[in-house]
């Protein structure tokens, strides 16, 4: 957002408004200091037990967050939504971060851990995390790949989005690399990408079996399977176990 955040140091009271980044907190030791989590961050599972659910993380219960006291709100420009973050960073230190690809994750887990007070564990970590994916073996040219995110219309992840760059890093060329972002796709336009696999989210949209045979319907030669949205999506943390799962996927 181009602005300069003073933050006390280091911060006591922190309230995150991101699900890959409350995981990363308590990895990196923070989860006393902890104060408030949106109804998302399911991971750890005593991170909701123990700090004050804010709302989402497209709507923020302003009164529990003031409730929280925090000296820290740590957010995601994508995650997030601009009105809300402008509007808590009238009264509190925010800080936003904006990860788009891997080395956008490492930045922020290294920025997070120099602001919290644990850079040395913070850098450790992002060590691993670029260790583990250096270690990703390619197996012979990228396989066309369409990754849905949402029915009703499908959604897929496009060009500028983490998702795309680790499909790139996995092996896959995405057929709707051309396009921006999330664009919402018709059955036709999937049928015509003609994508060798479609790769169907957990996240935000639960796809489950039932609903590879419409997909199979539109793209009859397409192998189809549901993959972890998180370790796609998840940037922090989670980034250690989503190299492995890449590989797995081949």
């Amino acid at each position: 957002m181009g602005r300069r955040v003073a933050v006390p140091f280091p911060p006591q009271r922190i309230v995150s408004l991101v699900p890959s980044q409350t995981e990363l907190l308590f990895d990196l030791g923070l989860g006393a200091r902890v104060v408030g989590v949106t109804k998302f961050c399911i991971h750890p599972s005593a991170a909701r037990q123990q700090a004050t659910v804010v709302g989402g993380t497209k709507n923020f219960d302003f009164a529990k967050v003031a409730a929280c006291q925090p000296d820290l709100i740590i957010g995601n420009k994508e995650e997030n939504y601009q009105e809300g973050i402008e509007q808590l960073a009238a009264q509190y230190p925010v800080w936003l971060s904006d990860v788009a690809d891997l080395p956008g994750a490492q930045r922020m887990i290294k920025q997070v851990g120099l602001i919290t007070g644990r850079a040395p564990a913070a850098a450790a970590l992002a060590t691993d995390v670029a260790a583990r994916f250096g270690a990703l073996s390619a197996v012979g040219p990228p396989e066309p790949v369409a990754y849905l995110i949402w029915r009703k219309p499908y959604m897929a992840a496009a060009t500028g989005t983490f998702i795309n760059d680790l499909l790139a890093r996995a092996g896959f060329a995405n057929v709707f690399g051309a396009l921006g972002r999330y664009p919402e796709i018709a059955p036709e336009q999937l049928a015509r990408a003609a994508p060798q696999r479609i790769l169907l989210s957990s996240e935000p949209y639960p796809f489950k079996e039932k609903h590879i045979a419409e997909l199979q319907q539109i793209c009859p030669l397409a192998r189809i399977q549901l993959v972890d949205g998180e370790l796609f999506s998840w940037y922090g943390s989670r980034l250690l176990h989503a190299a492995d799962y890449l590989n797995q996927l081949h």
